[in-house]
């Protein structure tokens, strides 16, 4: 099993498409058999799943992806965990023992009390690090 994470610093980065780096896990039987970071080069929102493609992987934990990325994620069949936040090393640990806390509707599920046609970007600080269109 491959997994990436949108990575930053150590942590889970926050917007998908605008991700410069993954960390890369190679895991089997739950354990962590080895990591590295990649480069995007530049690669934005609907390249990103291609390349994590031809990376091999097959499952991505990440913070805040807009709809378009969700859709080339589940066409690259790619499982997708987002509404991640925190260490990168920590949410796969946490997935590999089944206590990973995601967002499986992280499309900014938490404004539904707006009306039609809210930004959510309007907000600057929550779990979409305030970009939730992709």
């Amino acid at each position: 099993m491959k997994i990436a994470v949108t990575y930053e610093d150590g942590q889970v980065f926050q917007h998908f498409g605008h991700t410069a780096q993954f960390k890369v896990y190679e895991a089997k039987d739950g354990k962590i058999l080895s990591s590295q970071v990649v480069d995007t080069n530049g690669s934005g929102h609907g390249a990103l799943a291609g390349f994590l493609a031809a990376q091999g992987v097959d499952t991505l934990i990440c913070g805040g992806i807009g709809g378009g990325a969700q859709a080339a994620l589940a066409e690259a069949n790619i499982r997708l965990l987002g509404g991640v936040q925190g260490s990168a090393d920590a949410a796969v640990e946490a997935f590999l023992s089944g206590s990973l806390q995601y967002n499986p509707d992280v499309q900014c599920s938490h404004h539904e009390h707006h009306g039609e046609g809210h930004d959510c970007a309007s907000h600057g600080d929550h779990a979409c690090g305030g970009h939730c269109h992709g």
